[in-house]
């Protein structure tokens, strides 16, 4: 199976990413995606704490944005132990593997996405994702380090993959759309509805846009019932320029 992308958002410290590599080359990870990572890229520090397990960090991309970063994978899940604002499943690593282990199976992209140290993930990062990995700590203390929580994650990812291939996940038809055309989605929808006035009071944009878009992630919408529902905003934009047009000429011939 092809093995999950490990996505790490804002990472602050290179023997921190140094360290993620170790651990992902222990259990068969090997694609690394860094999102504005804080010292810049590449570190020498983080080639010297993975111990050796360079390919990882040899073949590391570079993005600016989470939604950059995820724009290729069909599957995606958020690691975390901090309650959010969002309506969608939480799981733990175990589910989680065998979640994306089935994907996988079927052909889709998966990754995994861990915040920064100190902040963690950023809601509106979450709202790109279609589940919640949290780990089953004891609540006295919550704090994993980056390497610890992936490597939890890796494990149960490991027991998965080196052992019997899941059966595939029913389902009919085709598989969700990559995140990019997802992303196209949210965007063109937000555009129509900022321009409608949808967004009110202004300071409630941001929590609107974010339920919105984990309303729609949940669906896992196919490649063409993307292009249905942006066709669905378009007809509608041009209805109610025709509605206007309409308006406007019947205002004339009244005066």
């Amino acid at each position: 199976m092809e093995s999950p992308v490990v996505i790490l958002d804002r990472p602050q410290l290179p023997e921190n990413i140094g360290a993620v590599a170790r651990v992902m080359a222990n259990f068969g990870l090997s694609e690394l995606r860094l999102v504005a990572p804080r010292d810049g890229w590449p570190q020498e520090r983080a080639w010297a704490s993975a111990s050796g397990a360079d390919w990882p960090l040899d073949e590391a991309k570079v993005f600016a944005t989470v939604a950059e970063a995820t724009s290729d994978l069909h599957l995606i899940h958020a690691t975390t132990a901090r309650p959010r604002e969002t309506q969608m499943p939480v799981i733990t690593p175990r589910a989680g593997a065998a979640n994306l282990a089935s994907a996988t199976v079927e052909g889709l992209r998966c990754g995994l996405l861990f915040g920064a140290e100190r902040a963690g993930l950023e809601t509106s990062d979450i709202a790109l994702c279609q589940a919640i990995v949290t780990i089953p700590i004891d609540p006295r203390f919550q704090s994993l380090n980056l390497a610890q929580a992936v490597a939890i994650n890796a494990y149960e990812w490991r027991l998965i993959a080196a052992g019997d291939t899941p059966p595939p996940r029913f389902r009919e038809g085709p598989p969700p759309a990559p995140g990019e055309q997802i992303v196209g989605l949210y965007e063109h929808l937000e555009r129509e509805l900022d321009t409608s006035g949808f967004f009110f009071p202004p300071e409630n944009r941001p929590s609107m846009v974010r339920n919105l878009r984990v309303a729609l992630g949940r669906a896992h919408l196919t490649e063409q019932e993307v292009r249905t529902f942006r066709g669905v905003i378009t007809a509608l934009v041009k209805g109610r320029g025709r509605h206007l047009t309409r308006l406007a000429q019947k205002q004339k011939s009244g005066d």
